[in-house]
């Protein structure tokens, strides 16, 4: 028995004390829903944890900029679109994309038709509704390729600061508005619009695509070896999540409306989010989350395009990395 006593102590003594999880934390750039699935799952799966791992993940909404949320110290890591990290960046917060989760953009333009928007060429005249807080970057860089000035007048188009909703297309205040594949255009459809009713314009077939939900870190993390391994351990986690999400929506979708404290979500309308989200998940032939440099260089061609008004007036330096991505060994 002594023996026995004795073997177990040394067992005990040689394991030590259990190692305290790493903190990472996570600001999303709007509140819980299907858009962030992939983190949910990884949270609520365990993903994070046997990674050693304790993630704190944020919900984001109208009045939080995940950059300055970040820049302040708020978060380790934050969900971002390109064209405002790269805005940030210009202007001093030292943003970094560590990965790349959506391959495609999401974002559209949609058109009442009786407003008589039939093509590109008839915005001119036209309210067009706008989300901001780093969201118009794609809308003004397509408006300074078209030559159409955002400041009103038949020659140009006025533009109307809408808010995260679909009102003003549905209450005629605007003749087009922004919205997204996986939400607000299905918002038009529930709030009684038919398809056939709307012209769609969307971005990606407009060849002004821009990059959407990305991560990024700063770039003192990134000189960090400890806060490196860290962030490839939370970045190989959250395409775990994204893996198993896009694999079984439905339960996906359960895990994100457990999450949706405000109780403002819906099991449908996250479940037809849930089927968008996942086109734009993947697609590049490295791996989920990788970033292709021609689709970042892209994207700053578009940023760079608008010969007055430009989005950003320089090609950025060290704007992304692959090095979190390759340690964090993405299957």
């Amino acid at each position: 028995m002594k023996k026995l006593l004795l073997t177990a102590a040394c067992l005990f003594a040689a394991a030590g004390p259990a190692q305290a999880a790493d903190k990472v934390t996570l600001q999303l750039k709007w509140v819980a829903q299907a858009q962030f699935a992939g983190y949910y799952v990884a949270e609520a799966k365990g993903f994070y944890k046997n990674a050693g791992l304790d993630v704190t993940i944020k919900p984001g909404g109208p009045d939080i900029n995940p950059s300055q949320v970040i820049a302040g110290g708020g978060a380790d890591v934050i969900v971002d679109w390109m064209p405002d990290a790269l805005s940030a960046r210009e202007k001093g917060v030292p943003l970094v994309n560590i990965a790349q989760v959506f391959q495609k953009s999401g974002m559209e333009l949609s058109c009442r038709n009786d407003s008589g928007v039939k093509t590109p060429a008839d915005f001119k005249g036209k309210t067009i509704g706008v989300w901001f807080s780093g969201n118009e970057y794609p809308f003004l860089a397509w408006m300074a390729k078209l030559g159409d000035s955002t400041t009103g007048g038949p020659g140009g188009v006025t533009v109307l600061k809408q808010g995260f909703n679909v009102d003003p297309l549905l209450q005629k205040q605007a003749a087009c508005i922004s919205t997204m594949t996986y939400n607000e255009y299905w918002q038009l459809i529930e709030g009684g619009m038919k398809p056939d009713e709307l012209t769609v314009f969307k971005y990606e077939n407009q060849g002004v695509a821009t990059l959407e939900d990305g991560l990024y870190a700063t770039d003192s993390e990134l000189k960090d070896p400890a806060a490196v391994d860290r962030l490839a351990r939370f970045l190989k986690a959250s395409m775990q999540g994204w893996k198993y999400a896009v694999a079984h929506q439905d339960e996906a979708v359960k895990i994100v409306l457990a999450n949706d404290t405000a109780g403002s979500q819906t099991a449908a309308h996250q479940t037809r989010m849930m089927t968008e989200i996942a086109k734009l998940v993947g697609g590049s032939s490295h791996g989920l989350g990788y970033l292709d440099d021609a689709a970042a260089n892209r994207t700053v061609d578009v940023l760079m395009g608008g010969k007055s008004e430009p989005v950003i007036t320089k090609k950025p330096v060290g704007a992304w990395t692959h090095a979190v991505w390759e340690k964090a060994g993405v299957q």
